[in-house]
């Protein structure tokens, strides 16, 4: 069984129907990457998978592990296991990252039904995972996000993953804005958490954030569904080729 299993998925956002008949299945263990021209959908499916509001879906199923995921608000999803990494990571003024990655850590286990992290496990912890992604630990005393750099931003979420450690990850674009250092340390942090009990779901715009996550499979989205799906050399082609023949076929 698939950890995420997609089948048949319609999504509306207003008046338009922006995912029409979309089929997807991921296994544990495996990296999955979704490309497609703007306005394909990527982000449509990324928000529907985590619960964002005004994302309709008006038909299919999405589940989790075998279970409904459409049923569950964002939190619950949250606390199976569920995380996305956005584009554009918001920020928080007056919070340091630390107290909400500790607030964030510690609401998943309550809804698990697990103890509370105590404050010298949880610094221990953050001390360790920061050490692994090179991130300068007074970084995270900071205010969550507040000027910070594109790159440190995306530290600061894969960061977050890893203390996390949730089952299924959902990239949306987070190469977006990256210089090529940065790409690295994001792509360093997300192969750190590759295993058989997780899962990941990489979508991107641009092949070059696969040179560095390869992907087990490449799906096309355009026109709302999954038009096509191969292996890594999928990206290449589409980076030498462009997608007009695979928005005609969705056409």
């Amino acid at each position: 069984m698939s950890m995420l299993s997609v089948n048949n998925l319609h999504v509306r956002v207003g008046e338009a129907e922006i995912i029409r008949g979309l089929s997807l299945a991921v296994p544990a263990g495996e990296v999955h990457a979704i490309m497609g021209p703007n306005g394909a959908g990527k982000s449509t499916l990324s928000y529907t998978l985590a619960g964002r509001g005004g994302y309709e879906v008006t038909g299919g199923s999405a589940t989790l592990n075998g279970e409904d995921l459409l049923a569950l608000e964002p939190n619950e999803r949250a606390a199976k296991g569920l995380f996305l990494s956005f584009q554009y990571p918001l920020e928080i003024p007056g919070v340091p990252g630390l107290t909400f990655i500790r607030t964030a850590l510690n609401a998943q286990r309550k809804a698990r039904g697990e103890a509370e992290i105590s404050a010298p496990e949880f610094l221990k912890l953050a001390r360790a995972e920061a050490a692994k992604l090179k991130i300068d630990f007074d970084m995270l005393k900071r205010p969550l996000n507040v000027g910070f750099s594109g790159g440190e931003k995306k530290r600061m979420e894969i960061f977050q993953m890893a203390m996390l450690s949730p089952h299924f990850l959902i990239l949306d674009e987070t190469d977006s804005g990256l210089d090529i250092d940065a790409l690295k340390i994001v792509a360093e942090g997300v192969n750190a958490l590759r295993g058989p009990d997780r899962a990941m779901l990489v979508i991107t715009h641009y092949q070059r954030l696969l040179d560095y996550i390869r992907p087990d499979m490449v799906h096309v989205l355009a026109g709302g569904r999954i038009v096509a799906s191969g292996g890594p050399e999928l990206a290449l082609e589409l980076e030498a080729e462009g997608y007009d023949r695979f928005v005609k076929a969705a056409a």
